[in-house]
């Protein structure tokens, strides 16, 4: 049977040189005609809908001022957003989940357990490492690993059955904060400002605070711009490290500067006007102008020697490890962001681009008793202490807070017998504030604690709902990059309604 046997009817007609000239005229044709009828408005369906039908909203941003406030999508209950990212992995079943069965089944290896995971061969089921007790008047059952944060139980919104895409950190950390496990996607403060902008011209939009020792495992990534204009990234910056070069040098007067920053203001303003349209560009500009800002507006926010000593006692500033006194001062910038404007403060909790196991960041596959005793002791009391602080300000009136890991821990031990590994089928966040339900929890884990069952929310449904309470639809809050709308939540996601107040 020769080669042209194999050939269909319509695969000969493609063959043919006069069907290929004529079909490619025809359809070369009909892009035009497409082209022309779609910018007189004459189709359809003139502008582009997602898989939803819904239109993609795309703020207007004045390119000349790209932090100016703007408006939401609808009425939001919160209009700013402190994010508690707590990198490594916090254990659920050590915290906030509390399964009785574990302490029934100690040292068992029920059936379904699997024999290896992440990092290797499974052990047995191992009780909880800290005591539960009821909390408040709402009786959640909290560890004493963390009794300050157990405190204000009835303050907190939980979230038990949140399960993710990846047991691995960079991806987890990725996919909590961008909606996506590869690296080059915007995270979530930077859509957030994209989109709402800010209150506050004299500060960054955006601010993320750093561990006292350093960036989490994805770094920059954690609040990066991706592919939206360079404008909406995070700004680090700790109590400890702030930001460089906000000093005048010794030899260079106040008038000095102020006659060097109207000439760069009226050479930047004639540069832009031979490129106008240049987003980039106008981000530059405006990057460097909130930079001469920031040269008054940080040494005055980051100043918090003012602070009354029951606000210092209240943080824990002055008692503990030298680490957690650095991560309390942290938690007092947080507040002092929050109360002058900034639209998105993420907090981070953890570090170490390399690992860490448990020393520098939550990850505990050894000694978990040891290691998250000592994370928990530089987190609790701060942590609870800028809640309660928000709270007694009136600002959780307006403001949404979300303390939240990139995955579980297993509810038994790893081979080696003193750690757990990585649950990605099972762990807990929570929400205060604005717009949700106050001593409330949604969604259960199994008797273990190993696999969500009821109420399952992934990580798209979990982002949704916080764009949501910041007055976003994630379904039509999208960029135009590479010939697709992208979102936070891609193509997936639904709202936790049973969460909202």
């Amino acid at each position: 049977m020769s080669s042209e046997e194999h050939i269909s009817p319509i695969g000969h007609s493609l063959l043919n040189r006069r069907s290929f000239m004529k079909n490619s005229g025809f359809s070369l044709g009909a892009l035009g005609l497409a082209q022309l009828l779609s910018k007189d408005g004459l189709l359809a369906a003139s502008d582009p809908t997602s898989f939803t039908g819904k239109s993609p909203i795309r703020p207007k941003i004045d390119p000349d001022n790209p932090y100016a406030s703007r408006d939401a999508h609808f009425n939001p209950p919160a209009k700013q957003v402190l994010v508690i990212f707590c990198p490594g992995a916090v254990s659920h079943v050590d915290t906030f989940d509390y399964k009785p069965d574990l302490t029934k089944y100690h040292g068992q290896k029920p059936p379904g357990i699997p024999a290896v995971t992440f990092e290797g061969p499974s052990g047995n089921i191992a009780k909880p490492f800290w005591d539960f007790k009821p909390r408040g008047k709402s009786g959640k059952m909290v560890s004493d690993l963390v009794p300050r944060l157990g405190e204000m139980a009835d303050d907190f919104c939980f979230l038990h059955a949140l399960h993710t895409q990846t047991s691995a950190h960079p991806q987890g950390e990725n996919f909590l904060n961008t909606g996506f496990t590869m690296e080059g996607f915007p995270s979530f403060g930077a859509w957030v400002t994209y989109a709402l902008g800010s209150e506050n011209e004299e500060l960054p939009a955006f601010v993320a605070i750093n561990d006292p020792r350093g960036l989490a495992r994805s770094g920059k990534n954690n609040f990066g711009n991706g592919f939206l204009p360079a404008a909406f990234q995070g700004t680090d910056f700790s109590a400890k490290s702030p930001p460089a070069n906000l000093q005048r040098p010794s030899s260079y007067s106040a008038a000095d500067d102020k006659s060097t920053i109207n000439l760069l203001a009226q050479l930047n303003g004639k540069h832009l006007e031979r490129y106008p349209g240049d987003a980039n560009l106008a981000a530059r500009i405006a990057s460097y102008e909130l930079a001469g800002k920031m040269q008054t507006s940080i040494p005055d926010v980051m100043d918090i020697s003012n602070e009354p000593k029951s606000i210092k006692k209240l943080y824990g500033i002055e008692t503990g490890t030298d680490l957690k006194k650095e991560y309390a001062k942290n938690c007092i910038l947080a507040r002092r962001l929050i109360e002058k404007g900034v639209r998105v403060v993420q907090l981070f909790n953890g570090s170490d681009p390399s690992g860490g196991n448990g020393i520098t960041n939550w990850d505990s596959h050894s000694n978990i008793d040891k290691t998250h005793a000592m994370q928990a002791e530089i987190m609790d009391q701060p942590t609870a202490g800028l809640i309660q602080d928000l709270k007694n300000r009136g600002l959780l009136d307006d403001t949404l807070v979300v303390w939240c890991t990139e995955f579980g821990r297993m509810p038994f031990l790893q081979g080696n017998g003193t750690g757990r590994d990585h649950n990605p089928d099972a762990f807990t966040c929570f929400l205060a504030g604005a717009g949700v339900k106050k001593g409330y929890s949604y969604g259960e884990s199994d008797n273990f604690g190993f696999k969500s069952v009821s109420g399952k929310s992934t990580v798209y449904d979990f982002n949704a709902t916080i764009l949501h309470l910041m007055g976003l639809d994630h379904e039509r809050l999208s960029f135009y990059h590479n010939g697709l709308e992208r979102r936070l939540t891609n193509v997936h996601g639904h709202v936790i309604n049973q969460v909202l107040a």
